[in-house]
């Protein structure tokens, strides 16, 4: 593939340009989740709104998404088949579990991942001072496809107007919207369905799926850290590998791979180049660079300076593989 001076930038999509969109899940008018911003970044994502702006639309096995949200604002509870990973750009944030959110939680701090096991119940809230994003890596092409939202959340967004059909998309009676014809709201999960889904302790969850922001670091002093993947710090390998790279972990000379390459800059702002064009990230910023396209990357200043960077793989997007 080959790049023009339009193309390079055409594969950026800046922190300060992000469209939010307000309506993308069941819960948007449910009091305590009604501020959320849902952010496509690429991919398809996992919106329930037709009103969700999609800003690169690749299909790399793998969805990079956003959300951000104000001081206690929480996203429900949920389910997925397929992994969802998020690394906390701007905040502080609580990520909790479980049938009732109880069995278990963490709190993530700036630079921090969480790599969520599908087949349990989770949901996550902004408990800093200022208003938080964290950052998502969602497996597979589909990846709306693996949601599957509490009962409770279900019955109480209908008590706000908001009704989930089976099709997937959302309607709002309170807009004076109807179900169409051969549409039927979303079955709510059976009992028996809840009762095989985990409910782990924060011992069988933290150790395994959570990595620490400064441990990365010290990981990636003379090589990439490799997060998530066949040889990373983090068990599952979800159909693509998650590495953090600092100053000291880059090659200096340019490089090719026929995967796709995703940067999500954390700190600092760095130089990328791509088919002899080049251009700054910033933080916050992401970056798809297509497959085959030779390629450098380097810090463009001094100071801290970090960057996640997210490689398609040939691994199933299925379950999480817990630790034996």
């Amino acid at each position: 593939m080959s790049s023009t001076p339009q193309d390079i930038e055409s594969r950026v999509v800046r922190y300060g340009d992000l469209k939010p969109c307000r309506t993308a899940f069941i819960d948007a008018h449910t009091p305590g989740s009604d501020q959320k911003e849902n952010f496509t970044i690429i991919g398809a994502g996992v919106s329930e709104s037709a009103d969700q702006h999609v800003h690169i639309n690749d299909a790399p096995g793998f969805n990079i998404g956003a959300a951000g949200q104000p001081p206690r604002c929480r996203n429900s509870l949920h389910t997925h088949t397929t992994a969802e990973v998020f690394f906390i750009l701007k905040g502080r944030w609580r990520f909790f579990w479980g049938r009732w959110g109880d069995a278990g939680e963490v709190v993530l701090e700036e630079g921090d991942l969480i790599n969520l096991p599908t087949h349990m119940f989770r949901g996550f809230e902004n408990i800093g001072t200022d208003y938080g994003m964290i950052m998502a890596v969602l497996g597979g092409d589909d990846a709306g496809g693996g949601v599957t939202w509490a009962p409770q959340v279900i019955e109480e967004a209908s008590d706000h107007g908001l009704v989930l059909g089976d099709n997937g998309v959302l309607y709002d009676q309170k807009q004076g919207h109807t179900l169409p014809d051969g549409v039927v709201p979303m079955p709510v999960m059976t009992e028996a369905a809840i009762a095989d889904l985990a409910e782990p302790s924060c011992a069988e969850v933290v150790p395994y799926f959570v990595a620490r922001y400064w441990d990365m670091v010290a990981l990636s002093d003379r090589q990439p850290a490799e997060v998530l993947g066949a040889n990373g710090m983090l068990v599952d390998r979800p159909g693509f590998r998650v590495e953090l790279l600092t100053r000291n972990s880059i090659a200096n000379e340019p490089y090719r791979t026929d995967r796709h390459e995703v940067l999500m800059v954390m700190r600092g702002h760095w130089q990328v180049s791509w088919d002899d064009k080049t251009t700054t990230l910033a933080p916050g910023d992401t970056c798809a660079i297509p497959p085959g396209s030779l390629r450098s990357l380097k810090p463009a200043m001094t100071g801290e300076a970090s960057v996640y960077r997210v490689i398609n793989t040939d691994d199933s997007a299925g379950p999480t593989h817990w630790p034996s």
